[in-house]
């Protein structure tokens, strides 16, 4: 038995949910946020609760069960209240700027690197070192997030670099710091 697939989903007041054969479709006052349900997945709606249930229990099926109750209760808080990731910039020199809805960023390459938000996506600049991806939907939102990290992830010897906000990154001792332990 799935612990979390077997849990109910309350539907706020706000959120209207249309199920028509094996697609999900949950309106609510931030937008539409679209699911196809995986063969053998089911979903029943009872006056304001889903109920989220699997045709037999296969290994597929019993994790299909989870995934999808944990979906829909995502795409039902991002139309409610919506996501956020915080990031931030570590270095010298290191700005972020928003130039209409492109984030500009100043990293030390010889250019300007500029991000444009993919459909769905909003840019909050919060500082020059500090700024927020927005959205309704939870994936898409960590994976910009993810994308804008790797133009320049953290470096393990300063530090410098894109990090989450409240990232630790462990810091490796430089040539210097190993030459005075070994002598």
């Amino acid at each position: 038995m799935s612990k979390v697939g077997n849990k109910e989903i309350i539907i706020p007041e706000e959120v209207k949910v249309v199920i028509d054969g094996n697609e999900i479709k949950v309106i609510g006052p931030k937008g539409q946020l679209e699911l196809e349900l995986e063969l053998g997945i089911s979903v029943e709606k009872k006056d304001n609760i889903l109920k989220v249930s699997r045709k037999n229990d296969s290994r597929r099926m019993r994790s299909m069960h989870g995934l999808t109750r944990s979906l829909i209760a995502n795409m039902i808080r991002g139309v409610t209240e919506g996501f956020e990731k915080g990031l931030e910039l570590e270095g010298t020199g290191y700005r972020v700027k928003l130039d209409g809805k492109i984030l500009e960023f100043s990293l030390g390459f010889s250019h300007p690197v500029r991000v444009e938000p993919p459909k769905g996506i909003e840019f909050e600049v919060e500082s020059q070192t500090a700024f927020k991806v927005k959205g309704i939907d939870k994936g898409l939102v960590g994976q910009t997030a993810a994308k804008i990290r790797a133009i320049k992830p953290p470096e393990p010897y300063k530090g410098k670099g894109i990090r989450y906000k409240g990232e630790m990154v462990k810091k490796k001792p430089g040539k210097a710091a190993k030459a005075e332990a070994e002598g």
